[in-house]
């Protein structure tokens, strides 16, 4: 399952632009890395909140596809921002809470990866993902 997600997620042009890395895909979740970069930063030196929200999604999608299958869509999320993202790195956890046979409720925390390798919550977001066609 990890080989489809990456091949899937190196389909994405703009996931291959900011460098997105897919480390763990199962039915039990996904796991986005994006290593930071100076071209991924605001004006005040933090991720910004497009990049932040943008693996928070990727993840979300990921997550419900786990459940429904490859074509599927974001349908609606929504996130909460919870402190800047820095670091040497965003990890985005995401997991299915509910999966019916067209649409799944996901959520996913996305984590600030500090030099010594700690992590500290970022951003919380839940999204509904359906199924295409």
């Amino acid at each position: 399952m990890l080989a489809l997600g990456q091949q899937v997620l190196a389909s994405q042009g703009f996931s291959r632009l900011l460098g997105t890395e897919m480390t763990a895909y199962s039915p039990e979740g996904v796991e986005l890395r994006l290593p930071m970069r100076p071209e991924l930063l605001q004006q005040n030196g933090f991720a910004h909140g497009g990049v932040v929200s943008y693996l928070a999604d990727n993840a979300l999608t990921f997550a419900g596809g786990s459940a429904l299958g490859i074509a599927v869509l974001t349908a609606e999320y929504k996130i909460n921002y919870l402190r800047p993202g820095v670091g040497q790195a965003l990890v985005a956890r995401a997991q299915v809470i509910y999966a019916g046979k067209s649409m799944a409720t996901c959520r996913c925390d996305v984590f600030n990866v500090m030099d010594d390798g700690t992590e500290k919550l970022c951003a919380t977001a839940q999204g509904t993902i359906a199924k295409v066609g």
